[in-house]
C-alpha cells in the first residue's frame, strides 16, 4: 500500500509535465526574435579590451550546438587576456537550447574543482551568475557564465526552464542565449584570474545586454 502515494506522485508529475509541454508547444507555434544585428558585429573594443583572435566554432561543433548565432573571441587588457562565448537561440521550441558547461566542459576534458555562484556588481545593479574553476592536466581556468532571456540574467538551470515555460506562455517567446567567459590561471594565481574575469564581465555585460533582445 505505501508505494500507492509514490505511484499517485509519479502520474500527477507526469501530468504536469505533460501539459507544461503542451503549453510551450503551442505557445510559441510562430515565434521567432531575431537579433537586431548578426553577433560578428559585436563590438571589438570595450573600455580598454581590445579584440586579438576571432575563433572558430567548426562545422561539428555547431551541428551538436544547433544555435542560430554564435561568437567565440579573445580580447586582451593590460589587465589580462579572456574568452568571450556567446550562442542565440531564436526559439526552444523545436528542440534548440543552450547546452550548459556543467556538461560541455567535462565533455571535452576539463574537470571542475571548484564551483558556485557570485554576484558581480554592473551598471543598474547585480548580477548572479555560475562560477567553476576548471582544469585539464596543468592547464586551469576560471570560467563565469549565465543564461541571458529578455533582458533577464539566469544562473541557475531550473530557474531557465522555469522562464522559459512563463515566458512562452505570456510572451511567445523562448529566445535565450548562453553566455560564457574563461580566462586562463597562471600557476598558482587563481584569484588574480578570477578577479580578471569579473572585470571582464563588469566591461562587457552592458553591451552584452544592448546586443541581446530584451
Amino acid at each position: 500500500m505505501s508505494s500507492l502515494p509514490r505511484n499517485k506522485f509519479a502520474w500527477g508529475l507526469t501530468l504536469v509535465l505533460v501539459i507544461q509541454a503542451v503549453l510551450f508547444y503551442s505557445a510559441s507555434n510562430g515565434e521567432n526574435t531575431p537579433l537586431a544585428a548578426p553577433l560578428s558585429a559585436f563590438p571589438r573594443t570595450v573600455g580598454d579590451w581590445r579584440l586579438t583572435q576571432e575563433g572558430v566554432i567548426d562545422e561539428e561543433e555547431q551541428a551538436v550546438l544547433r544555435a542560430d548565432d554564435t561568437l567565440t573571441r579573445f580580447y586582451t587588457s593590460g589587465e589580462g587576456a579572456a574568452n568571450l562565448f556567446m550562442a542565440y537561440f531564436k526559439t526552444q521550441r523545436t528542440g534548440q537550447s543552450p547546452h550548459s558547461p556543467k556538461n560541455c566542459l567535462p565533455g571535452s576534458g576539463w574537470q571542475p574543482s571548484e564551483s558556485g555562484r557570485i554576484d558581480v556588481p554592473v551598471d543598474g545593479g547585480t548580477i548572479r551568475i555560475n562560477q567553476y574553476v576548471v582544469s585539464k592536466g596543468e592547464a586551469q581556468s576560471v570560467v563565469l557564465y549565465w543564461y541571458q532571456s529578455q533582458g533577464r540574467v539566469i544562473a541557475d538551470e531550473f530557474a531557465a526552464r522555469f522562464y522559459l515555460i512563463k515566458d512562452s506562455i505570456r510572451m511567445h517567446r523562448s529566445d535565450t542565449a548562453l553566455v560564457r567567459v574563461v580566462v586562463p590561471i597562471p600557476r598558482g594565481g587563481t584569484e588574480r584570474a578570477q578577479k580578471i574575469a569579473i572585470e571582464f564581465v563588469q566591461a562587457f555585460y552592458p553591451k552584452v545586454k544592448a546586443y541581446l533582445p530584451a
